[in-house]
């Protein structure tokens, strides 16, 4: 089976088609091309002719019946013979009245055709001298004018002062309709008093290629009704849906007739027979005459109801004896058809206008809220965001943030909408009421993964981002013509195709859809993305510019610090130089007092030469670039170690290390650094004397960020979600969970500046400080203080921090 095919034959169908138990291929029937089946119904006969020398290049067999000339004495010859020069040019300036200039009609699009009357000399039945009227409809179909001949039926020429009121007080009464049931309603009513059908139906599609329902009906007494049913999508393949587009009007006059086949019966050009698209005579499908009689109709007609281009619907008449309609009841029903259409468009534009401005009130409520950027006033319960479009949940993914409004998002969403993102367009709506089917699962496999069937976002950008609203299955109960998912089996009416109608209904609930997203709703998620997306866009440039001038007011800081420290180190000096030779000079006729006082003069001058050589080197670390180098991390260790063993083996701590560390990109001396403050600091806060060995770890994991960086929001790596981490841990006293951030400012420290051996309180500061020029994070594990099992366990405390690595260094 063809892959065009197999896309639009249900599986369901396909399944049940292998079960029928005769040999019949569904498939057959939707590859058909009925625009070439090389026919015409028997009661009218075709001629057609080369634009340019009027030589007749196909006509139908049957011309020597309905024209009096055989058709081999046509073919080959001026049409203009048969129907003269002055015929010809009226012909040809009916074609070119309904196209554009005279150019071909198109293959696409309706079709476009005029009407004419043309009288032919000849005999009459009783083989006397005389002329015939026909009617003739015309059209270009490429070098081609077709010409298609119907004897004028009796009762006199038609006159149209005699018809028009009709058609007026039908038409009244189809303005004076309010929507869209009601418009077919009067429709089918006051086109089944023009024509005589025994029964009209309006039928609506659902969807492009979808089955039909039956909204409306007008019979005759004692056929079975037909109102509110379905009708399986198979009744009408795609290739008679395309033809139904083009062609407003389609008679059949006698499902029984013989068709009259063409001369020749396939072009030398084109080597196929002659297209037919446009035909008023085209002769009927075998399986669609079979499904007509298996149905009990012997004549029938179709009025193609338009929205926007596409096929929404059809005025479907059926009759029980044969019935011929003259050009002008076809032409008024045409237009009747023409004047629904553009009715239907006017009621579904005012309903569609109603409830958009009923969204917008609703929208305009909810931006009121939202004079700042504030996701989470979006999104707050009560916010109205999920109401707006009737949905049950909505939900906006911006970065590794996710918020919901309504009901809870189902787990199986979040990928998916990620996904769906990336694959739309920015800013364009996408949309679907049957998520299940569009992803290719059965209902009961949506449901069982957490799937709505409903969806609408909208991208903000192809990260991810996006605004999007979700709807629950809604299982609608439907009444069926005939199985659905059996539109193929043996039935009294035929071999092939069963009958329809409400003897025959099937009862079903169609599963897997949500109620569908109306246009107003489209329209109203579009323009709340516009106001999201400008506030988004305004955040941006106000962050943009607080980032800016942040970072000039930190390097204006690093200036003043480094100024600051070097200008006061020279005075500070003096003061301490000072005090010493007052202390040698004067030393033995000052008091007890006074020298301790001196001295703790120059002491303090020492220790804030201290503080300034400090604030000196922490100023420096923001101005000296980084020299990022691939490196080995157990080198740096090493190096590090030259001057961090001494303090670790004055405090008997025992350094324990992997068999090896990894390659990471980062400045070697400033990672030094980093290693040397940090396993000083272990030395520092040890375990206390009798508290079992003191150690310090050293080690590198591949993992997620855990814990206090986790809640931070923690740092995704170039896999997705996990990083390398450095650690440095002891098993020392730990610092309590409310002094972990402390302890990373400058000049901080757990103890007073005489216990554990000193210090200025700037080691940690400078280690955040580096990591985070290196585009890392650094953050503090104090089990004792916090217990956490995924921190790990025991005394002390951990610092972990991460760098950026060499790509060659990643998994």
């Amino acid at each position: 089976m063809p892959d065009d095919v197999q896309g639009w034959l249900t599986p369901r169908a396909v399944a049940a088609e292998a079960g029928v138990s005769q040999e019949f291929d569904l498939s057959q029937c939707v590859r058909e091309p009925i625009h070439l089946l090389g026919g015409v119904q028997s009661y009218g006969a075709l001629i057609a002719a080369r634009w340019d020398d009027a030589v007749v290049d196909t006509v139908s067999r049957n011309a020597a019946e309905v024209l009096g000339r055989a058709a081999g004495e046509l073919l080959g010859r001026p049409v203009t013979e048969l129907i003269g020069d002055e015929q010809w040019a009226l012909a040809r300036e009916s074609a070119e009245a309904v196209t554009d200039s005279g150019a071909a009609a198109p293959q696409e699009g309706p079709a476009s055709s005029g009407v004419l009357p043309l009288t032919l000399d000849g005999e009459d039945d009783e083989g006397q001298g005389g002329s015939r009227l026909f009617d003739v409809t015309v059209h270009r179909n490429g070098d081609l004018l077709v010409l298609e001949f119907e004897p004028r039926s009796e009762g006199g020429p038609f006159v149209f002062q005699n018809f028009y009121p009709r058609v007026r007080r039908a038409l009244q009464k189809l303005q004076g309709a309010t929507d869209v049931t009601e418009c077919c309603a009067a429709a089918v009513r006051e086109i089944r008093t023009l024509t005589g059908y025994d029964r009209v139906v309006a039928y609506r599609f659902d969807g492009r290629d979808g089955p039909g329902q039956v909204i409306a009906e007008d019979r005759s007494e004692g056929r079975e009704p037909w109102l509110d049913l379905w009708f399986p999508a198979s009744d009408i393949p795609p290739q008679a849906r395309r033809l139904y587009a083009r062609n407003w009007i389609r008679v059949i006059g006698d499902v029984d007739d013989r068709t009259a086949g063409l001369v020749p019966e396939r072009r030398a050009d084109t080597g196929e027979p002659l297209d037919l698209s446009a035909s008023v005579l085209r002769t009927v499908s075998g399986y669609h005459l079979e499904y007509l009689r298996n149905i009990g109709v012997a004549s029938s007609m179709s009025v193609s109801l338009l929205h926007e281009g596409e096929l929404w619907g059809l005025i479907a008449c059926h009759g029980d004896e044969p019935r011929r309609l003259s050009p002008e009841v076809r032409a008024a029903c045409e237009f009747f058809g023409i004047a629904l259409s553009l009715q239907l468009a006017a009621v579904a534009g005012r309903e569609e206008a109603d409830e958009l401005a009923r969204n917008r009130r609703a929208l305009a409520t909810l931006l009121a809220r939202l004079t700042t950027w504030a996701p989470d006033a979006l999104m707050r319960p009560g916010s109205g965001l999920a109401e707006l479009l009737d949905a049950d949940g909505a939900v906006l993914l911006r970065g590794t943030e996710t918020l919901t409004a309504g009901a809870p998002l189902p787990d199986a969403l979040s990928g998916l909408l990620a996904r769906l993102a990336r694959d739309g367009s920015v800013g364009e709506v996408w949309s679907s009421d049957r998520l299940p089917e569009v992803l290719g699962l059965e209902p009961e496999e949506a449901e069982a993964e957490g799937i709505p069937a409903g969806l609408l976002l909208l991208p903000f950008n192809r990260d991810g981002d996006l605004l999007a609203w979700w709807r629950r299955e809604q299982p609608a109960p439907r009444e069926w013509a005939a199985d659905p998912s059996r539109p193929v089996r043996t039935g009294p009416g035929g071999e092939r195709l069963t009958p329809r109608g409400s003897a025959a209904v099937y009862r079903a609930t169609v599963r897997g859809r949500s109620e569908p997203w109306s246009p107003a709703q489209r329209v109203v998620a579009g323009e709340l993305w516009r106001e999201v997306s400008g506030l988004l866009t305004r955040q941006v440039v106000a962050l943009e510019a607080r980032n800016t001038e942040l970072a000039r007011t930190n390097e204006d800081l690093d200036s003043f610090a480094h100024a600051a420290a070097h200008d006061l180190k020279e005075p500070l000096r003096g003061i301490s130089n000072a005090a010493a030779f007052i202390v040698e000079d004067a030393g033995t006729v000052l008091d007890t007092t006074s020298l301790r006082r001196l001295t703790t003069v120059r002491r303090l001058a020492e220790r804030m030469d201290g503080l300034l050589d400090s604030l000196l080197h922490f100023s420096r670390l923001g101005q000296v670039g980084l020299e990022r180098e691939a490196l080995s991390v157990d080198e740096v260790l090493d190096d590090a170690l030259v001057v961090a063993g001494g303090r670790l083996a004055e405090q008997g701590v025992t350094l324990v290390r992997p068999a090896a560390l990894p390659r990471l990109r980062a400045d070697r001396e400033r990672l030094r650094e980093v290693l040397e403050n940090l396993l000083v600091n272990a030395a520092k806060y040890a375990a206390d004397e009798g508290a079992g060995e003191r150690r310090v770890w050293v080690d590198a994991v591949r993992t997620a960020v855990p814990c206090q960086a986790r809640e931070e929001g923690g740092v995704a790596g170039a896999d997705g979600g996990t990083v390398t981490a450095l650690v440095v841990r002891d098993n020392g006293i730990g610092i309590p969970a409310g002094q972990q951030a402390d302890v990373l400012q400058l000049f901080r420290r757990l103890h007073r500046r005489d216990e554990r051996g000193g210090g200025s309180g700037v080691g940690l500061a400078v280690v955040k400080r580096i990591v985070e020029r290196h585009g890392g994070r650094l953050w503090l594990e104090s089990p004792a203080a916090a217990p956490d099992a995924d921190c790990g366990g025991g005394p002390g405390t951990a610092v972990w921090f991460t760098l950026e690595e060499p790509p060659e260094a990643r998994p």
